[in-house]
């Protein structure tokens, strides 16, 4: 199949809701560096909503709270809020799944998505986090409503070394909470060379409710130990010339052993009571997420010609808890290894007083096997070896230093070849088991020309406008449908691909040396989106049908004074589908996409030089979007009653002298008893779990 399309390679205006609101000292948003166009280039210079979550704002969400998904539903304003679990099911971008990477290295699994790519990272060895808003093409399969890039730690030191060292206990106001987190930077240059070297450790403990019961067992983040290391090696060759070579090591496990009570959804939640089955063979978690990467960087190849080339390979594998779900019972996986090569040449086309031109060009290589078993072996999806093939080129114009235009192309070129399988034998809603049926393999291609095109004109310091249209082409979830064929075949699948296109609309400045906003609007489309949908036996199942979400995001930042700033955020989206696909767009996309709106806000004050205070509020409104069926008074999977919930968390740090620091920082300082957002949506007895209620973090930190 060919289509021409138009892709996202290209990058817009970082929002500097998250990258400024811990900084008392920043008043600059000229000084935000993006580098996931492929080069360094400063938000003013990119047409559409990018999210900056800097070195300082992470530290300081750290300070409550070590998970990554906490840390980002709190400093992106369009992502879903998080589960409270090890899974980030329902933590959409803009109402689409994400690409999440580490250093550029994919940690997604957009064959089998697995919803554990969020947490493969500890947050300790990131430096900054890009969040590319919309769908793009530029790190290829999977990044239908955006990208979340972590960019992990580098030397930034001429010393031979120095350092970090962090320790520090969470817990909460009640008995076998308690946990510990420890973490090492080590960083330093001798000669041409440089390293970073970041180990963490995080053992947690019971996690409670704000009743203090026992939440339940399911994906749960109680009694776990998280590992996570980092090696960066550097060297200087020449004054252009770099190599660098790095490894990301990441696992978690978990060894609670907690029974499960089921309750009563909207009514009574599942909680965790007793002693478990015993049953599971492997413990729950991720337990590897191996990244190489080597990367090549000459400044002057040839004629103003930079270059740049990235190697890299991952092995993930993540495991679920024991289901019963399964014939004879068994506990699933996602196996995913990927290897891929990215090479990047940017040629200066011209470099005058009023005008200067570039245009960037090469070529993407991926192959990615992926497959989700049981851990006894039997397979669930087959395994699918995917090899994308994509030469890009894009072209960027800088006119007056007030306007710029850009635009780019991609080819993409994917094969993926599917082994033979049997369906695995599953539970139905009447308590018999579906029958296994042999489907045979084969080869799957996809091909498609890709871009993008993005205009920005800065006008005053006060007003800036930008807008984009960008495309995402992915093969997402394959695996599912795949799994659930009833067909022997794959050839009479529906397994086309999701074309996202992406209109985008913004105006963003700085009305005074104390006040920034932004504004976006944005609109996406797919003529055959995917949606999880409950069939008529409640069993889940893939909904091909056209697709528009549509949404506004906002956000403002006050530095009155150099002791005090505030500020907050605000996000709304609405999707809508046409199941016929014959024009009438009057049934919603669910709620398992399309998040509540969103309101995050904070204080943060310094009433001296070495003391820094600050709140965080969290409000997630009401989400009233379908009825019950009228028989039987049950909603829908996706389908269910979200209320609205408000959480604040504390923070605070204080500097003892220039190495000695101290933190504290509590977690729904309130002790609120809510249920997240998925509790509610889900609409099923077991995910009707209650959230985690107060806990707090003490740390204490030492530089050298």
């Amino acid at each position: 199949m060919k289509k021409v399309l138009l892709s996202a390679a290209c990058l817009g205006t970082a929002t500097v809701f998250a990258q400024v609101k811990d900084s008392l000292q920043t008043k600059n948003v000229d000084e935000v560096v993006m580098t996931a166009s492929r080069k360094k280039e400063s938000i003013k210079e990119v047409p559409s909503s990018v999210t900056v979550v800097g070195e300082k704002q992470i530290q300081s969400q750290l300070t409550v709270n070590s998970d990554i998904t906490s840390i980002l539903q709190y400093t992106v304003p369009s992502l879903g809020t998080n589960s409270g679990q090890t899974s980030n099911t329902g933590q959409t971008l803009r109402g689409r799944q994400v690409l999440v990477l580490i250093d550029g290295i994919p940690q997604s699994t957009p064959l089998r998505n697995g919803a554990r790519d969020l947490r493969t990272i500890d947050p300790s060895a990131i430096e900054r986090i890009e969040v590319i808003k919309g769908a793009s093409s530029i790190y290829g399969n999977g990044a239908d409503g955006g990208i979340i890039n972590y960019i992990t730690k580098r030397s930034k030191t001429d010393k031979k070394i120095s350092g970090i060292s962090q320790i520090g206990l969470t817990g909460q106001p009640y008995g076998g909470t308690l946990g510990v987190r420890a973490s090492q930077l080590l960083s330093g240059k001798i000669n041409k060379f440089d390293y970073t070297l970041s180990l963490a450790y995080e053992r947690t403990g019971y996690t409670k409710d704000g009743d203090g019961v026992l939440i339940s067992p399911t994906y749960s983040i109680a009694k776990m130990d998280n590992y996570n290391g980092l090696l960066k090696i550097g060297y200087d060759i020449n004054e252009n010339q770099r190599i660098e070579a790095s490894y990301i090591g990441y696992s978690s496990r978990s060894d609670l052993n907690v029974g499960l009570k089921t309750g009563k959804y909207g009514i009574k939640p599942t909680i965790g009571e007793g002693i478990g089955k015993g049953l599971e063979t492997t413990p729950q978690g991720t337990p590897k997420n191996h990244n190489i990467r080597v990367s090549y960087d000459n400044k002057n190849l040839f004629a103003g010609t930079s270059l740049n080339i990235n190697l890299y390979y991952q092995d993930f594998k993540t495991v679920y808890g024991y289901s019963d779900t399964f014939f004879n019972g068994g506990q699933s996986n996602v196996i995913s290894k990927k290897a891929g090569a990215r090479f990047n040449f940017d040629t200066q086309l011209w470099n005058s007083a009023n005008s200067q031109a570039e245009i960037i060009y090469g070529a993407d290589i991926l192959n990615d096997e992926t497959v989700q078993k049981l851990e006894d072996g039997r397979f669930w999806t087959p395994n699918m070896n995917m090899t994308n093939i994509a030469p890009f080129v894009l072209a960027k114009i800088d006119l007056f230093k007030k306007f710029t235009i850009k635009g780019g192309l991609r080819y993409e070129n994917i094969k993926v070849n599917v082994d033979d399988f049997n369906t695995l034998s599953t539970l139905k809603s009447d308590g018999t088991f579906t029958k296994s049926i042999p489907v045979a393999g084969g080869k799957l291609n996809y091909n498609a020309l890709v871009g993008n095109i993005g205009i920005r004109y800065n006008i005053e310091p006060y007003i800036n406008l930008f807008g984009s249209f960008s495309q995402a082409y992915s093969i997402n979830e394959l695996g599912r449908i795949l799994r659930t064929s009833t067909s022997e075949t794959i050839k009479s699948l529906e397994t086309k691909p999701i074309i996202v296109n992406n209109y985008e609309l913004g105006a963003t400045g700085q009305l005074s040396s104390w006040l920034n906003y932004e504004l976006t609007s944005y609109v996406s489309t797919s003529k055959l989106g995917a949606s999880f949908v409950q069939s008529p036996d409640r069993a889940l199942m893939i909904q091909r049908s056209p697709e528009i979400v549509y949404g506004v995001e906002g956000f403002l930042h006050f530095s009155p004074t150099k002791w005090i700033q505030f500020g907050g955020s605000y996000s709304w989206m609405e999707g809508i589908t046409s199941i016929k696909d014959d024009g009438d767009y009057s049934t919603k996309i669910n709620n398992s996409r399309i998040s509540a709106p969103k309101v995050l806000a904070y204080v943060q004050a310094r009433p001296v030089p070495a003391l820094s205070v600050g709140l965080d509020m969290l409000h997630s409104f009401q989400q009233n979007r379908f009825e019950p069926n009228t028989k039987t008074g049950l909603y829908a999977y996706g389908e269910g009653y979200v209320p609205e919930y408000t959480v604040f968390n504390f923070k605070s740090s204080y500097e003892v002298d220039n190495n000695w620091r101290v933190s504290l920082g509590i977690e729904n300082i309130f002790n609120k008893l809510y249920q997240p957002a998925i509790s509610w949506w889900t609409a099923r007895d077991s995910d009707f779990t209650n959230a985690l209620g107060l806990r707090g973090t003490f740390m204490i930190e030492y530089k050298f």
